[in-house]
């Protein structure tokens, strides 16, 4: 499950893996490709580097906007048009030209690029959570969905939730013994 913040609105939204989707939106289908940048967004921010990382993310990201185009008829440039997806490329069967080829891969990384910046720009607005989240992170290891809300929302510090687990850690223990 991928959690990103929903903006000024507040709250989160929680993307299931896409074997549990049915139906998707443009929408929702470009917020999940956002939130597939954060991670590259947040070590570029954070360390002024970027690491192998976030290459599942990224693969991810080109994945679905790569659907978007050829499969789901979700670009302005192109139309809603099915050019075939990723199986007839794979296979070397495409059923248009190298420059209509070219355009796929040149909306693809439109896509991608302005992704990046719209989750760098809420990485920026929302600098202070993403530091109490990582630092959640670095001393529970795992967070679910009511612990990342309570730190998104500052009802809970890093510290907070680590004590909160501790606690909750040595009570399941306890009755374990």
């Amino acid at each position: 499950v991928t959690i990103i913040p929903r903006g000024r609105a507040g709250g989160y939204t929680m993307y299931l893996p896409e074997d549990d989707k049915m139906f998707d939106t443009k929408g929702s289908m470009y917020n999940h490709i956002v939130s597939c940048m954060g991670g590259r967004v947040a070590e570029k921010l954070k360390l002024d580097d970027i690491s192998i990382g976030a290459s599942g993310d990224i693969k991810q990201a080109t994945a679905i906007a790569r659907e978007m185009v050829t499969k789901y008829g979700f670009s302005e440039k192109l139309g809603a048009v099915n050019y075939g997806g990723d199986e007839e490329v794979f296979l070397g069967n495409k059923n248009y030209s190298e420059h209509t080829a070219q355009e796929i891969d040149d909306e693809i990384k439109r896509i991608i690029d302005e992704a990046y910046d719209q989750a760098t720009k809420i990485l920026m607005e929302h600098d202070e959570t993403l530091e109490r989240v990582a630092k959640a992170l670095l001393l529970v290891e795992t967070i679910d969905g009511e612990q990342f809300e309570n730190l998104y929302t500052g009802k809970l510090s890093a510290e907070d939730l680590k004590e909160s687990v501790d606690k909750a850690d040595e009570a399941k223990q306890a009755r374990n013994e």
